[in-house]
């Protein structure tokens, strides 16, 4: 009987102590050029949950898959979505988020509403996904850095457009791209057939306008009607959610992907962009 109790710690004890392989890589997500395709049931789950990294996280590995626990991050703080709103001369004025986004514990956004909007959406992910993939950096962060990252100038104003990080993200245009692709050089640019769950992309509508979300996948329903699946905030979905939006719809988009995070910690903030690049046409 001592002899079976024993093994029966023992075992407890080894399996406890087995390093876990269930967390993604740190390194740059891969793709093999292919366009990746969505199953039905991967758009079944509806607007707003928290199954991102379940769902879609099953196709990707290293640092996209961080950017799908953050999309969890973000919609566990409004599961209705938490409202959708614009308006630079409202009073209080617009919010890119609702809750009180901070990196490495330092605040960046004092929220002067519940609402959010397409940018500051898809920045939250982005620096929720860089609280997972660095959940220990916050000393290595310089001041500069910090404050470029900022959502709002230390008086609590707004931070206009194309000022510094943040202001190149929420920048008409192809924001993640003049952000993480030039700015601070923390990402690549990628063709729209390479696009995983986890990119940041940057649409262009038909009609005018342009929206800022994250990549989910493509997918071609049973009708062999071809759409883009994307998390971001909208009217549709009351703020935070998931959409499933058919390509006629779109114009061109502009993709990257996160594959240099430890740049954060170095990049200039006087680095200028540019901002009249083309954008990608989506060829399917």
């Amino acid at each position: 009987m001592k002899f079976f109790v024993s093994t029966i710690w023992l075992l407890l004890l080894v399996n406890i102590s087995l390093p876990q392989n269930d967390a993604p890589k740190l390194e740059a997500t891969r793709d093999n050029g292919e366009r990746f395709l969505l199953k039905k049931d991967d758009v079944a789950a509806g607007p707003h949950h928290t199954r991102h990294a379940e769902i879609f996280g099953k196709y990707v590995d290293g640092y996209n898959h961080y950017v799908l626990q953050a999309l969890d991050k973000v919609q566990a703080t409004a599961m209705d979505g938490g409202g959708y709103f614009i308006g630079i001369k409202a009073v209080p004025a617009e919010s890119p988020v609702g809750y009180k986004l901070k990196l490495f514990n330092r605040p960046l956004l004092e929220p002067p509403r519940s609402t959010s909007y397409c940018s500051g959406a898809s920045y939250a992910a982005f620096i929720e996904q860089l609280n997972l993939i660095f959940p220990k950096k916050r000393k290595k962060l310089s001041y500069e850095r910090y404050e470029a990252i900022r959502m709002q100038e230390e008086n609590g104003g707004r931070r206009e457009d194309t000022i510094k990080f943040w202001g190149k993200w929420n920048d008409d245009g192809f924001g993640s791209h003049y952000a993480l692709v030039q700015y601070a050089k923390m990402g690549e640019e990628i063709k729209p057939q390479q696009a995983r769950p986890g990119d940041f992309i940057n649409i262009s509508w038909a009609k005018g306008g342009g929206h800022s979300v994250v990549f989910l996948g493509w997918y071609q329903d049973e009708n062999a009607a071809k759409h883009i699946v994307y998390w971001a905030s909208q009217t549709r979905t009351n703020g935070f959610g998931d959409e499933v939006i058919p390509l006629e719809r779109l114009k061109e988009i502009k993709a990257v992907r996160l594959t240099h995070p430890e740049n954060l910690f170095t990049f200039d903030v006087n680095t200028m962009v540019q901002r009249d690049i083309p954008g990608d046409k989506i060829e399917w």
